[in-house]
């Protein structure tokens, strides 16, 4: 085993080497308690309401593929290990694993999956959770966990992985992961269309999902009020590339303009949507039947910029930019249209002098709140991992 240390003044870095080293740091810390900030590749940082911690445990040399069985159709991969490395290596292989997160060049492996990173993908393949089936994890107690395994039909008792998902690092630092992936597709293709109306919009994409021909990619793309884009994109064999697309061409030309061609730059373009300097962007995660609702009140805000919604999920994420007030005023109104609408929502960005105006997690208002609350004290009893990064800690 071996450890590298880098100490500064305030903060100590510590980055295992594996698992093993990973939980014996955890259980020193929680016996010290100290708390602790898990850090991949850093894409995350804005997350929730973190606060300073005594450690920063990087998980960058817990990197790697340690199998791959192609006939198999999984792969077992470290933590740290960077998206865009697996994505290549499973490409000479002609596999993938059907996730497309943002931050794809510098995002790890246990930051997408501690994160509920999944992209617009899940239109077709599913997100982290249908993916995922097997975890290696370092606990607080010094203890090193594993969950699922490295075939796909594995689960007996409760499917622990499903715990880590979207996490934050909260629970426990994943150490290794397993996955399902597939093939390459053999053919790909896109569609943009435009509309005037963001009822018109969604109207197209649901007459899209609702087909047999799922597109692998269903993406919406607002700008102002009369400025809707619908993305598609079809991946597989020619055939069903070919249907895919005609019908989408169809929904949509009945409501707008439809064309063809490579959208690629523009999924990945929505996938890394921003909040400007002094902007808040706020991720909202609402019924599909509920989309239009919450967009209509969204383009009427004060200050609204931009609305990006994976249609076929109901992951919606907008932005806003102006003054204090109405950046204020504008995350409050659309975490409470998102529970309006059946859904939750939290503010993923804004500027750090509002932080004491504008909570991640609104008023903690979550369905399930008390059941999680449970989860982190049996997991982390002394509350050291991860201070202010989801609503429980």
């Amino acid at each position: 085993m071996s450890l590298d240390r880098n100490e500064t003044a305030t903060v100590e870095r510590l980055r295992p080497a594996d698992a093993r080293t990973c939980a014996d740091i955890l259980r020193r810390a929680g016996e010290a308690r100290q708390t602790v900030r898990v850090r991949g590749g850093g894409t995350k940082e804005y997350l929730g309401d973190p606060r300073p911690t005594d450690l920063v445990l990087e998980t960058t040399s817990l990197g790697g593929i340690v199998e791959h069985v192609p006939a198999d159709l999984t792969v077992t991969v470290g933590a740290g290990t960077r998206f865009r490395e697996l994505e290549d290596a499973l490409a000479r292989a002609g596999q993938m694993l059907a996730l497309d997160p943002p931050h794809a060049d510098a995002a790890t492996i246990g930051g997408i999956v501690a994160a509920n990173s999944s992209g617009f993908r899940r239109a077709r393949y599913g997100g982290v959770r249908d993916l995922l089936i097997g975890t290696r994890c370092a606990l607080v107690d010094g203890t090193v966990a594993s969950a699922g395994g490295r075939v796909v039909k594995n689960v007996a008792g409760y499917d622990v992985n499903k715990l880590l998902i979207g996490s934050f690092g909260t629970l426990a630092v994943i150490t290794e992961c397993t996955f399902k992936v597939t093939p390459l597709p053999v053919a790909t293709a896109g569609l943009r269309a435009r509309f005037r109306r963001a009822a018109d919009a969604y109207a197209a994409a649901d007459l899209v999902a609702r087909t047999p021909a799922r597109p692998a990619a269903l993406a919406i793309d607002g700008r102002a009020r009369d400025a809707w884009e619908l993305v598609v994109l079809a991946e597989g064999e020619p055939a069903a590339v070919d249907r895919a697309i005609a019908i989408a061409a169809d929904a949509a030309s009945a409501r707008g303009r439809a064309e063809r061609g490579d959208v690629t730059a523009a999924l990945t373009a929505l996938r890394e949507l921003p909040a400007s300097a002094d902007g808040v962007l706020v991720r909202a995660s609402l019924p599909p039947a509920a989309q239009t609702a919450f967009a209509e009140a969204a383009m009427r805000l004060e200050g609204f910029m931009r609305l990006v919604s994976d249609a076929a999920s109901g992951i919606v994420r907008v932005e806003v930019r102006g003054d204090d007030d109405v950046l204020v005023a504008a995350a409050d109104s659309l975490l409470a249209d998102a529970r309006v609408c059946g859904g939750s929502a939290r503010v993923e960005r804004r500027p750090d002098r509002l932080r004491a105006r504008v909570e991640a997690w609104g008023d903690g208002d979550v369905p399930g709140l008390f059941l999680m609350r449970r989860l982190k004290d049996a997991f982390d009893p002394n509350g050291i991992l991860e201070p202010g990064r989801s609503v429980v800690s």
